[in-house]
């Protein structure tokens, strides 16, 4: 049996007219930067996360550069941030000027520990990126309350956690704003790069329109440097078919992960640990595994994909050297890169294609 970690094509095969339907609209309105297409979706996935404004953007990358731009975050500032994440949560604070600092993250949830953050706090601190990791919210109420005793803006790194929630509060509501991204993996993702940016604040939503058009306004008048940030019309049609579906999607991936948890009760293999309150989206099933890298040969020899996220951490990568970082600084999230594994958990997913790569995983520590 062959299981692909991910499988678009199923996905796409369930939605093939209606999306051909929205892309043909926009091609005869011509309005292909923004526009109509844009404004709807915007309207749409604001009511879906309960939030004021939504703010489609390029990517989800250019998500997080332009609240930094607009949350004024400047050269010499430190933004405080996880080091077990995708380079765009520290890359983005690099491209406005700023030192990303790391605090190692919890073991279970894998995302940052609060209880960390507080002693990487100096006069020049300006920012908190918690990374809402693989679909499951960071420990928001502590973070925020640490934010607010030292006047520091919180933004949400939720590109992986689209319709995820903490204690009835959905991903980009916990402070200032929240960052998502649209690229083709993820739980809703586009026909290509798209990003989103939420807030429950007219002014932060008035400067991110701003700046993510160049920082016109109106038309060729400029009131600060902005970018060309823009979400495309075409991605904004194909996201709109494809909300309506998402909870349904999601729901299916915690049902594939329910069956995961249920098959490596007694194992060698550590399940992910969903904290109380949360309610995660399952971007990713990933589970840490002894012999991590042998296991994962065991399973491509058995024509089943999996993945690494993350090989490697952020502040032991080359292009952070310059921060002073060293192994052993953060080693939670240094003994997570060697352990971590992701599997297939899409919602096309059979239960028996589930049972097999489980089946599988428990054969190699032989106890299948």
């Amino acid at each position: 049996m062959q299981v692909p970690l991910l499988d678009l094509k199923a996905q796409y095969a369930t939605i093939k007219d209606e999306t051909a339907q929205a892309i043909s609209k926009v091609c005869e309105s011509q309005f292909f930067a923004l526009g109509p297409a844009v404004a709807e979706f915007e309207q749409n996935i604001a009511e879906y996360c309960g939030s004021k404004f939504a703010i489609g953007v390029s990517s989800g990358t250019d998500a997080l550069l332009v609240s930094l731009m607009a949350l004024d975050v400047k050269p010499g500032d430190e933004v405080i941030t996880a080091p077990f994440s995708f380079f765009a949560t520290a890359g983005s604070v690099v491209r406005v000027g700023a030192k990303p600092v790391f605090v190692d993250v919890d073991p279970d949830s894998f995302n940052i520990d609060p209880t960390g953050i507080e002693e990487k706090i100096t006069n020049k601190t300006r920012a908190i990126i918690p990374v809402h990791l693989f679909g499951q919210i960071a420990q928001m109420m502590a973070i925020t309350e640490i934010a607010r005793r030292h006047g520091l803006v919180v933004i949400e790194d939720a590109a992986q956690a689209i319709g995820a929630s903490r204690d009835g509060v959905k991903a980009g509501n916990f402070d200032d704003c929240g960052c998502f991204s649209f690229y083709p993996t993820k739980n809703l993702g586009g026909f290509g790069d798209g990003g989103l940016v939420t807030t429950n604040s007219d002014d932060l939503a008035g400067r991110l329109k701003i700046l993510r058009d160049h920082g016109q306004d109106p038309r060729y008048f400029y009131k600060v440097i902005g970018g060309n940030f823009r979400l495309d019309a075409i991605q904004g049609a194909v996201l709109n078919v494809k909300l309506k579906y998402l909870d349904n999607w999601n729901e299916k991936r915690r049902r594939n992960a329910a069956l995961y948890d249920s098959l490596f009760a007694d194992s060698p293999v550590k399940i992910p640990k969903i904290e109380v309150g949360n309610v995660s989206i399952y971007h990713q099933y990933t589970i840490a595994a002894p012999e991590r890298d042998g296991l994962q040969k065991f399973l491509a020899e058995n024509q089943i994909a999996s993945a690494i996220f993350y090989p490697k951490p952020l502040h032991i990568q080359d292009c952070f050297a310059e921060l002073g970082y060293k192994k052993g600084d953060l080693p939670v999230a240094e003994k997570l890169c060697e352990q971590v594994l992701s599997l297939p958990v899409y919602p096309e997913l059979s239960p028996e294609q589930i049972e097999y790569v489980a089946g599988t995983v428990l054969k190699f520590y032989g106890t299948n």
